[in-house]
């Protein structure tokens, strides 16, 4: 324990301050208290709450250093530049604590980085700021002149609202020769006076007696309040009531309807007529809260319930209860009552969350603190005992830090793409019979963490431009998604550098590195270049960044955009060198051949020949793919020496491009070369067609030729096994007859268009 003490200034320059407080410290958890009189003024010291927990005055703003409080109003705050905790609104320990003995208010110290908890407990010690006061300043006593000594009369109580050695203490009366005072104690500790009779009064001599009655503090300087006492001495009424009991003690459920009978005294008066006629009412010194919680029956001595009965406000009450006949000169008599209140289970659980720390990281590990959390519950026992829980399915836990205090504290590894946000629905729930329970839900938000890197919607892209391309024209658009949030899934899109047949790639494509469009940075040409491929990386902006790649590739599609050029035979201003055609050929010679070629590509370089001009068009023709130009009928005399031919060669594009060529044909007398001559069965132009049909009928000529030698040579063999046979690829040995020497025979064997023939000669 420490203690501190310092003289504090202004009204409250004779009270000394003093700080009393405890620490049970662990790694998270502290406890301190403090002691101060009420009635501070602003401003006031109450304890350097910094330096009493061990704390880094520079560090106090940084780790957030904040207090909590339950209570209505602030009545503390703390100065982050020296940690002094101090006054921050007038106190008064009366309305805080009404008259409970001990008064204090409490608060929550929240640090955090790291989360550090403490609770401050702030003791309001009693100033002595109020005198006692009476309900009345004068109040009127009818005594019996009979009435004995020894005879006791209650007087009204007053009412001191400080507690402890401030409360009142005693009460003092006037001097008088008929009267004393008798002091009582109530179990609370309370004080009431009792006026006791000395000597016997004489209504004749003295009919009134007026006393003032002093209700005096233990304060230090004391207060004390007065009240004047009228007493009207009466004529005698011989007999009193009696009650049947002095003390009754009876028990009352907690919030008890208005009008329950809590029970029935019954008084007694040997008298007869008006002065047995027995009314019944509170004693004169009845608390006033009495008053207010009961009612008395004048007539029939019932006491009910008036006001609400809370056991949490007060577990027991004392009610003092009069009889007074009617008759002259009554004499009141008195019993007391004590009421014990039986606790019900009529309050819910009260949650507060003292700190919230939210959102949290979704890599926080397990066990991160998320919120803390207090109950309480106003009830006394068993459903005054709270337990607390959540949801199963949800990866938090609860963790009872110490009695009435949880924290909840994640129990897995979040993912904020899964989940962003819980709705946790706390449940406190009372032991109570049948339980009460609270529900309140804590929002916990999962903040981001760049976990995901970006992924594209395709594992590749592939994308066909046509050539001739504008430069900067939109080529494509890639598309990648990050599930992250905010910076973790703003996505940069960049082409990553190579080459392409030399050159950098960003020489021939850019990219939009916020929509991922591609454009090109040149015109292609199908010619030169027919596909490339790049890589687009996609990064996002968190910390640190991830990324991911993709293939993009490009084909360059084929424009028609080359016509044909002629490359054989090559000609000269448009015109080919001139040719000659001997006269004496037939149809289908073979004149010359128009070559031509297109770079394009597909049905774009495919060539027609066409013949679009001739001085005899009967006389030649031109294959429509081969480009062949041939005769169509044998020459005759009339025909001109001189023929020029314009040939139009043109592809299959759309549009189609085109080339001509002029060729001059001279008919010359020349010897024929059969090579060039091809008699057609018909009148019809020779074609590809035509040439592949002869080189079948070739090639199946000639595997026809090399299966009959084969089968020759097999037939041969079989001949020259047998003695005296001829064959043609064996020579046969006779023997003679008479078994002299044998002889040779030789053969000659020949193959020619009518079969195959054999010879044989021999000699001896």
């Amino acid at each position: 324990f420490f203690y501190s003490q310092k003289r504090l200034s202004g009204k409250w320059h004779a009270v000394y301050r003093f700080a009393l407080f405890t620490c049970v410290l662990d790694a998270v958890w502290g406890q301190i208290r403090y002691s101060i009189p009420e009635e501070l003024e602003h401003g006031a010291f109450v304890g350097n709450i910094a330096e009493d927990l061990g704390l880094d005055l520079d560090k106090l703003s940084a780790r957030r250093f904040r207090i909590v409080s339950g209570a209505k109003k602030q009545y503390v705050e703390v100065n982050l530049e020296n940690g002094v905790l101090f006054v921050n609104e007038r106190i008064d320990r009366e309305e805080l604590c009404e008259q409970s003995l001990s008064c204090s208010f409490h608060l929550q110290v929240v640090i955090e980085n790291p989360l550090e908890l403490y609770r401050v407990e702030v003791e309001i010690l009693d100033v002595n700021d109020n005198s006692p006061s009476f309900p009345w300043t004068e109040f009127n006593l009818d005594i019996s002149e009979s009435a004995a000594p020894g005879s006791r009369f209650p007087l009204e109580s007053a009412q001191d609202l400080d507690v402890g050695s401030n409360s009142l203490r005693t009460y003092l009366l006037s001097v008088n020769e008929h009267f004393f005072l008798d002091i009582q104690t109530r179990s609370d500790g309370s004080k009431f006076a009792e006026l006791v009779l000395q000597s016997p009064l004489d209504r004749e001599q003295q009919s009134a007696h007026q006393m003032v009655l002093t209700a005096v503090d233990g304060g230090s300087p004391e207060r004390s309040g007065t009240a004047q006492i009228d007493i009207t001495v009466l004529d005698a009424n011989d007999n009193a009531p009696v009650f049947d009991q002095s003390f009754y003690r009876v028990r009352l459920a907690e919030n008890a309807p208005k009008g329950t009978v809590v029970i029935k005294l019954n008084a007694s008066d040997l008298d007869e007529g008006p002065n047995a006629d027995i009314t019944y009412s509170f004693s004169g010194h009845a608390p006033i809260k009495v008053r207010q919680l009961f009612s008395v029956d004048a007539n029939t001595g019932e006491i009910k319930v008036k006001g609400v009965i809370d056991y949490e406000k007060a577990r027991m009450h004392e009610i003092y209860v009069q009889a007074k006949d009617k008759g002259p000169s009554a004499v009141a008599v008195h019993c007391k009552v004590l009421v014990n209140v039986l606790d019900k289970n009529d309050n819910l659980p009260e949650v507060i969350l003292t700190s919230v720390s939210t959102p949290v990281q979704e890599d926080a590990p397990p066990g991160t603190v998320i919120a803390v959390i207090s109950v309480m519950d106003k009830d006394s026992g068993e459903n005054g005992n709270v337990d607390c829980e959540i949801p199963h399915h949800v990866p938090f836990q609860l963790h009872s830090s110490f009695k009435n205090y949880y924290t909840l504290v994640t129990s897995d590894f979040l993912d904020r793409e899964a989940v962003a946000e819980y709705n946790i629905t706390l449940t406190a729930r009372d032991m109570g019979s049948p339980p009460l329970f609270t529900r309140k839900t804590i929002l916990v938000q999962v903040s981001d963490v760049n976990d995901n890197a970006p992924h594209f919607k395709q594992p590749s892209y592939t994308v066909y431009l046509t050539e001739n391309n504008a430069p900067g024209a939109s080529i494509c658009s890639v598309t990648a998604l990050d599930p992250d949030s905010g910076q973790n899934a703003y996505l940069s899109y960049s082409i990553l550098e190579g080459d392409i047949r030399g050159m950098p790639v960003s020489t021939y494509v850019s990219i939009n590195s916020d929509s991922g469009n591609i454009y090109a940075l040149r015109s292609f040409d199908h010619e030169q270049l027919k596909n490339f491929q790049i890589t687009v990386q996609a990064q996002d902006a968190g910390f640190p960044p991830l990324k991911s790649n993709v293939s993009v590739n490009i084909f360059i599609l084929d424009q028609n955009d080359n016509p044909p050029v002629i490359v054989s035979p090559v000609p000269i201003n448009g015109t080919a060198p001139s040719g000659s055609v001997p006269r004496s050929v037939d149809a289908g010679y073979l004149v010359t051949k128009i070559s031509a070629s297109d770079p394009d590509a597909g049905q774009n370089s495919r060539l027609f020949y066409q013949l679009l001009q001739a001085t005899d068009p009967s006389l030649f023709s031109i294959a429509l793919y081969t480009g062949e130009i041939r005769t169509i009928r044998q020459l005759v005399e009339k025909d001109p020496t001189r023929h020029r031919l314009v040939i139009l060669v043109k592809d299959n594009g759309q549009p189609p491009l085109s080339a001509t060529v002029s060729i001059i044909l001279s008919v010359v007398d020349m010897v024929l070369d059969p090579k060039r001559i091809i008699r057609p069965h018909s009148t019809l132009l020779f074609s590809n067609v035509t040439l592949y049909l002869i080189v079948a009928l070739s090639a199946t000529t000639f595997v026809f030729l090399v299966t009959v030698v084969v089968l020759a040579i097999v037939r041969c063999h079989a001949y020259c096994t047998q003695p005296g046979s001829c064959s043609p690829c064996c020579g046969s040995q006779k023997p003679p007859p008479d078994g002299g020497s044998s002889s040779v025979i030789s053969a000659t064997c020949s193959l020619s268009l009518h079969g195959f023939t054999c010879s044989c000669e021999g000699g001896v």
